[in-house]
């Protein structure tokens, strides 16, 4: 571990970065150049005195989750992260590992959204980035583990995760997940984390191998959803998938598809996330 480089890098990052990029008012009163360390807490969900150690090169190694944290909250590029992640004495994750993080692009895109609820997601369906009003609107989908980060594993192995989708809707629902994850296995052939995950898959659920078998194909790039939010009731929402040139990560816009889900959405807005219910997290989100 580079102690004193580490600290360097994080510094020079933070003050290159203006409260704008991240969604923070830049007011009269601000003397930081770019953000103050308590925003920096903020962003990367941990406390003020482990940043300040950091930045004075004080501090124990800091784990993957919590450089992967931080690489988010500075909106570090592919290369930043992966020399972050050296400085720190830590391997950068692999492109295609379970510890892949979202494009630095893209999780500026989500600022960018404000109160447009957008997630970011890899090719196998794992959230990799929400903004304030994805999460209010479906929970947090970021602190999944092992193959429930998969949104398919979760829906066909989780009767919660299919409870918040209409009943007439989860037919639909299962065909677009299974034909979508047939598109990526075409794209990703004879890799391992993909072919493990459809294992795993027609071990574990009979509509899932009933579907498999049918080898329906489609990306989805856009559709219209029904939530069965718990706090507002349903709301109708338009998605829309924009996907990098790779077809590894996609942004997912929601936007309201009527006056009532603008409501709705406005509602949930002001109650804030608070007591956000039990199992709320398993909405889905594609």
């Amino acid at each position: 571990m580079q102690r004193d480089q580490l600290a360097d890098f994080l510094r020079r990052r933070r003050e290159a970065i203006r409260p704008a990029e991240v969604g923070l008012a830049d007011g009269p009163r601000r003397r930081t150049t770019g953000l103050r360390r308590e925003e920096v807490a903020m962003l990367a969900g941990m406390s003020v005195d482990y940043v300040v150690r950091l930045e004075q090169g004080r501090s124990s190694q800091p784990s993957t989750q919590l450089l992967g944290a931080l690489a988010r909250a500075l909106r570090l590029s592919d290369d930043e992260r992966d020399h972050l992640f050296h400085l720190a004495g830590h391997q950068p994750p692999p492109a295609d590992g379970v510890a892949r993080l979202a494009r630095a692009g893209l999780i500026r895109m989500l600022d960018l959204l404000g109160d447009t609820p957008a997630v970011v997601l890899s090719d196998l369906g794992e959230c990799l980035a929400q903004n304030r009003a994805a999460v209010l609107l479906t929970g947090d989908h970021t602190s999944f583990s092992g193959d429930r980060r998969y949104l398919a594993y979760r829906w066909f192995t989780d009767p919660a995760a299919r409870a918040v989708c209409p009943p007439e809707d989860q037919e639909h629902q299962d065909r677009q997940l299974v034909a979508d994850l047939r598109a990526t296995v075409g794209r990703r052939s004879g890799d391992p984390t993909v072919a493990g995950l459809v294992d795993r898959l027609r071990a574990a659920s009979a509509d899932f191998r009933r579907l498999w078998a049918e080898h329906e194909v489609a990306v989805r790039r856009a559709d219209h959803k029904t939530f069965l939010h718990p706090r507002v009731g349903r709301l109708t929402m338009d998605c829309e998938t924009l996907v990098t040139p790779d077809q590894r990560q996609m942004l997912l816009v929601l936007t309201p598809a009527d006056a009532e889900a603008r409501e709705q959405l406005e509602l949930l807005r002001v109650l804030g996330i608070e007591e956000f219910p039990t199992g709320a997290t398993d909405t889905p989100l594609r």
